[in-house]
């Protein structure tokens, strides 16, 4: 059985596509069959679906998993009130963003590697690094202060719901906290020349330190690290951008 929705949760759900608006109400929009796919798999509480029937043929195998769960019935019009998809696939879901752990929370204790990122603006930036760090099992991420909300729509999709799986810690003061992590992390710096080769760091507790595309990283939060990582270049071209950075940083981090 399908809803239909009210004006006041149409202009709701509208107004989930604001920052300001996720954060007071501690829930967002997950659009897409992958998102939403992940969204089933994770511990995050799902509230309801929301559905165009006129698409059923590409989210209906999802309906199984529905099951016992409300769900709204939009038409076109309703849903591209809402909806950020270009080419909607015309199933989303209302999830309840949950409360991380402070910094203070985290140590290796409970969690051997953290990844930390300064001051990353873009979203899809930020959801194709969440995809890669929920790929090669590293389950933390810091977010500084500067960033983008990582519950950005734009962010969820391009992390295809990895995000889900991840606990993010956002808003963090980096020269605060730095000085704390490194005395239970061995906290590696990246700096686009003159670092020491990338490689694995066992066992030992980590933190790798990423900086924004543009800007990197500030010497203040470098000064603070035990070693910086440059990866070598061997072309021409002028740079790599941050995502493709991240993922070769992940891989040469985690592998045995």
């Amino acid at each position: 059985m399908y809803l239909k929705p009210s004006k006041t949760q149409l202009k709701y759900w509208a107004g989930l596509g604001l920052a300001k608006n996720r954060r007071k109400e501690e829930r967002l929009l997950a659009e897409g069959i992958k998102v939403v796919r992940e969204a089933l798999r994770s511990r995050w509480e799902i509230e309801y679906f929301l559905v165009r029937r006129d698409k059923e043929a590409l989210w209906k195998n999802l309906l199984p998993d529905m099951a016992g769960k409300t769900i709204y019935e939009l038409t076109e019009t309703e849903w591209k009130k809402i909806s950020q998809d270009k080419e909607s696939e015309g199933v989303s879901t209302l999830m309840v963003v949950p409360h991380a752990r402070s910094c203070a929370e985290i140590s290796p204790k409970n969690e051997s590697r953290l990844l930390l990122l300064y001051q990353v603006g873009n979203p899809l930036n930020l959801g194709a690094i969440l995809r890669s760090a929920h790929w090669f099992g590293v389950k933390t991420i810091l977010l500084s202060e500067g960033s983008v909300d990582f519950t950005h729509p734009k962010a969820i999709r391009a992390s295809m719901g990895s995000l889900f799986h991840l606990e993010i810690v956002d808003h963090v003061d980096f020269s605060a906290s730095l000085p704390e992590i490194r005395k239970g992390y061995a906290l590696v710096g990246t700096t686009v020349q003159g670092g020491v080769p990338l490689h694995p760091l066992g066992d030992e507790p980590s933190a790798i330190l990423l900086g924004s595309e543009s800007h990197g990283l500030p010497e203040e939060l470098l000064s603070l690290t035990a070693e910086q990582w440059s990866i070598p270049r061997f072309g021409d071209a002028e740079s790599l951008s941050l995502p493709q950075a991240a993922v070769i940083l992940l891989y040469e981090w985690t592998k045995a």
